[in-house]
Parts: C-alpha cells; structure tokens; sequence
C-alpha cells in the first residue's frame, strides 16, 4: 500500500484477441491496436505521473455486447488489484434483466461490477434510450445502485437528456464528453446540448476520449483545451473524471501522451480540483476502495 496520491483511470479497456473477437478492429485505421491487450501491457505504458501522481487504480469497460466478457472482466477485477471497478454489459431490453443483474453481482467478482453500458452510439434510432423497454432495465439498473454510461455521438445529446430528465434518480456519467467534433473544430452544437445534459445533477462525465476525436497525428493541447474549458464551465471540477480510453487512445499517441496532455490543462487549477478530476470523483462515482500502486 502508498501513502502517495492517487490516479485513477476511470476508462479503459483490455481484450484478448484469441478469446473474444472485436469485430470493430477490423475497421481500417484501427491496425495499431488489432492486438490484444491486457493489464500487463497497461501497467508496462501507464508510466507517466499526472501532477506527480501514478497510476493506482483503474476503472475496467465493456467492449461488446457479451455477458461472458462482463463475466471475464469481473474475474479479472477479482484476481487483479489495480482494477477497482468494472462497467459491463447486459441486455437492457431483456424482461429478465433484474435477474441477469443479481447474478453477476451475487457471482465471482460481483462485488466489483459498478455500472452497465450500451453501445447506443451504434443505434441507429434516435430514441433508444427512451424504448419502453430500455427504460426499464435501467431502472433495474438504478434500483441496485449501480451508474449507467452513457456511450453516445454528439449528435445523441437529445437522447442523454431525455433519459436524465425521464430517470433523475439514475446516476448517469458521459463517456469520452459526448465526442465533441475537435477534429472539424465545430463545438457550438455539441456545447449547447452539452450543457443541457450537464444542468442535470446526476450527471458527471469522462475527461477521455477526446485525443481520438481530433487530429490523430497532429493534435496539440491547444487542439483540446476548447473542449476542456467547456467540461470544466459546465460540470465543474466535482463531476469530471479522468479516463485514458487506452488502448484506443494508442491511435492518437497513447497513454503517455494523453497524461501529458491532461496535466496540462489542469495546471491552472488549484490542488484539490486536480485531486477530483484525477481520482475523487471516479473514486466516489465507482465507489473505488483502497487502491493499490500498479
């Protein structure tokens, strides 16, 4: 155990190839990380400080839409202690979804499921999250205290809203802050809903995501900081979470990199803000215990 401050990364991912199939990586552009990827290899990159502080614990997520990945995930928060959290999937629409819920907490590494997520960026209807059904396994979801991710484009804002107005008791957070358009350097749609999502007190959001959606090669912190400012205006400090989004931040330079970056442009904060970005506010969303120092 460390007495040093600590860093959570409050989104990443591992997968292995040989295992589970990620059908997405066929994608072109996706070549460098058509591996697979495990904690190992996160542990091996995550070597830059942020604000003086390592890595301690980190937030595990879903790729796919599989209950034996979400199975495989919490087993491995179980064996391993640097994974403080999962976020796994379940068929929201499924009339036994309260069951399916028990079972994976009552099962081996329940304990560590802290939330459920939805590919619904891959929707194509513009009201998923408000289908009868859906709102339904989330209010199971709700019901066992567990967060729900939002995984959406920035052109789903309405749906987020929507959702956070229909289910105020459900604490919701933003993954990758709804994907702001950096590389076309168009925010004002994508600030207005935004802030409408943010008004919502249940809401809190990742601080991930983002490097990917600009330039791959080219982008600067300069190229971030519009984004950044925004999130900081609208969500405050208190509600923000730092997230690698690793391996899919190896795209645009990597963990290092993106860690760089993030201290950068939390320096004109003051001690105990960067201290909730960068670990108080995953800690208490995900409900994160006694990390340990990868």
């Amino acid at each position: 155990m460390s007495d040093a401050a600590p860093l959570v990364d409050a989104h990443h991912h591992v997968w292995n190839l040989d295992r589970r199939p990620q059908s997405w990586l066929a994608e072109a552009g996706h070549e460098p990380i058509r591996r697979t990827f495990g904690l190992d290899d996160l542990r091996a990159t995550a070597t830059r400080p942020i604000a003086g502080r390592r890595l301690t614990a980190t937030v595990v997520v879903q790729c796919v839409t599989s209950l034996p990945e979400t199975r495989e995930l919490l087993a491995l928060a179980d064996a391993d202690p640097l994974v403080g959290a999962v976020i796994g999937w379940a068929d929201l629409t499924s009339p036994a979804i309260g069951d399916v819920l028990d079972e994976l907490q009552s099962g081996p590494g329940g304990g560590h499921l802290r939330a459920l997520r939805h590919l619904v960026q891959d929707e194509s209807d513009p009201g998923w999250l408000q289908r009868p059904a859906v709102e339904r396994g989330l209010r199971s979801v709700g019901e066992r205290g567990l967060v729900y991710d939002v995984l959406i484009r920035s052109h789903q804002f309405p749906q987020a809203v929507r959702l956070a107005e229909r289910l105020p008791q459900l604490s919701l957070v933003l993954d990758h802050a709804g994907k702001p358009p950096l590389a076309g350097r168009a925010l004002e749609g994508w600030e207005r809903d935004l802030r409408r999502l943010a008004a919502h007190p249940q809401v809190r959001c990742k601080v991930s995501g983002l490097v990917t959606e600009a330039d791959h090669e080219k982008w600067t912190v300069d190229d971030i900081r519009p984004a950044w400012e925004v999130l900081l205006t609208a969500f405050g400090p208190d509600r923000l979470m730092f997230g690698s989004d690793w391996p899919v931040c190896v795209l645009a330079g990597g963990w290092n990199r993106w860690a760089a970056g993030a201290e950068e442009l939390l320096d004109g904060c003051s001690a105990g803000e960067r201290a909730a970005v960068l670990a108080d506010t995953a800690t208490a969303t995900y409900r994160l215990t006694s990390p340990e120092v990868a």
